[in-house]
């Protein structure tokens, strides 16, 4: 035999052995798809914001009163040189609830011209959730933020309402903080 056939010979048995040693390729399992939002609280009740509607979380900055508007308008404040009105969502949901004053914080909207940020009583941080979890029936009984609300997630028995700032921001109520 020539030298080229016992070489190939070889690698060919070693390839043989391999194949009836190796113990194959690992299962594969389909990817579960995960929406993503900024958790929060109002009222004890959980709501999370789609990441695309919330341009960032602050404290609440000091804020500076404006007279001759609605009073839940708090202010406005200076955040990196713009002008931020910053805006009680309780209050502009007909609520006198006030949570501590430590917990809460300020989900910043920014929307075409629309720069402006609403309070809420607590941000759980980013939330994900499993697609499949998603329903578009709204069981809110609060009926002052049901037209903000477009569905929710169920996670572990807990219900997580989608609060849409964009949709609240198209109110003009909203817009026309006059008095």
């Amino acid at each position: 035999m020539s030298k080229v056939s016992t070489a190939y010979r070889t690698l060919y048995d070693y390839s043989e052995r391999c194949k009836e040693n190796s113990t194959g390729l690992p299962k594969t399992e389909e990817l579960k798809v995960y929406w993503s939002g900024i958790g929060f609280s109002l009222e004890g009740k959980n709501y999370v914001a789609p990441l695309n509607e919330t341009a960032e979380i602050l404290q609440i900055p000091s804020y500076t009163n404006v007279p001759g508007v609605k009073k839940w308008l708090r202010g406005v404040a200076n955040v990196r040189g713009k002008l931020l009105p910053v805006l009680d969502l309780l209050g502009f949901l007909n609520s006198d609830k006030q949570a501590n004053i430590k917990t809460r914080r300020l989900l910043v909207i920014e929307k075409s011209a629309l720069y402006s940020g609403i309070i809420v009583d607590q941000v759980y941080g980013m939330q994900h959730f499993d697609t499949d979890d998603f329903s578009e029936s709204i069981s809110e009984e609060n009926a002052e933020i049901a037209p903000y609300i477009i569905g929710s997630y169920s996670r572990e028995g807990e219900i997580w309402r989608v609060f849409s700032p964009y949709k609240l921001s198209e109110n003009p109520d909203f817009i026309n903080v006059a008095s």
